[in-house]
């Protein structure tokens, strides 16, 4: 090997060193792990979010071997991706339809991790006009568009502003099972339909003259109020005493046995810790 052929030979294998080097080292200068993170993709209803979200944020400060993502989308979006492969876990806050069953088969595996209750909400002005509770008869006749004004229900002479969940929702799904009598059944009465508890409560405190039904987590003093429900508020407790009507467990699901990533997220949601955060984040703890 000539001189030249010999420099050659020496510069690559110095940029050869250099970038393996600087590749164990990260913009602080500080040592870095060679191995990224695994990652878990947890996606589906807009109701368990909350409380994912903020596990998996705890989650993710305390170790750095499993990192979690929480995309929305509702459950039905959750059980599709988790069935086919797009996502580790689904949240959902209903059981698995039969229908799904059929789909996708029957290899989901349920964790319960909290309960909640559906809470009907209205707009500050129909509340401080005295509608403050409801019978299953009376909220069924509003969805169903057989009353249309709320001087009907002891409220003011002003038309019925009814908000619902878009199809795909669990909390629809509740709604329209507990108070309808059906999950599919028709809902005439219903002005607009939204994606998601957020949009729903903004279009009712929005409104002076609406009604809806958000996750119970998502009541939070201003212009949106919870009505009570066949002669029962909302409230921790009725809900763990399963006085209040609307109550439901919210789950999480995956398509057979967890992996190993996705096992330590759950086991964390499911543990002391995680149930404490579930509590904080407004929901009534599972255990």
């Amino acid at each position: 090997m000539n001189r030249p052929q010999v420099r050659l030979l020496i510069a690559v294998l110095a940029i050869g060193s250099i970038l393996i080097f600087s590749g164990c080292i990260d913009r602080d200068g500080e040592e870095a792990s060679p191995l990224r993170a695994a990652t878990v993709a947890v996606a589906g209803s807009t109701t368990v979010m909350p409380l994912v979200e903020a596990c998996a944020e705890e989650w993710n400060m305390i170790q750095d071997e499993v990192r979690v993502t929480v995309t929305g989308g509702g459950s039905g979006v959750g059980i599709k991706n988790v069935a086919e492969g797009m996502a580790d876990i689904a949240m959902a806050s209903r059981d698995v339809k039969p229908e799904e069953i059929v789909a996708y088969g029957d290899r989901f595996v349920e964790f319960p991790v909290a309960y909640d209750a559906i809470a009907v909400v209205v707009s500050q002005g129909i509340y401080d006009a005295g509608v403050t509770d409801l019978s299953q008869e009376e909220l069924k006749a509003i969805y169903a568009g057989e009353v249309a004004n709320w001087k009907d229900l002891g409220g003011p002479d002003e038309r019925i502003y009814a908000v619902a969940r878009e199809v795909g929702s669990g909390t629809r799904d509740t709604f329209n099972g507990m108070v309808m009598g059906s999950v599919e059944a028709e809902t005439p009465g219903v002005t607009t339909y939204h994606g998601s508890n957020a949009e729903v409560k903004t279009a009712v405190t929005r409104s002076n003259r609406a009604i809806g039904y958000v996750g119970m987590n998502y009541v939070e003093g201003g212009s949106l109020r919870a009505v009570a429900y066949q002669g029962v508020a909302p409230s921790e407790e009725s809900i763990k005493d399963g006085s209040y009507p609307l109550s439901r467990a919210l789950h999480l699901y995956t398509f057979g046995d967890p992996g190993p990533d996705a096992e330590k997220f759950i086991d964390f949601v499911l543990s002391d810790q995680g149930q404490d955060i579930v509590a904080e984040s407004g929901f009534v703890p599972a255990g």
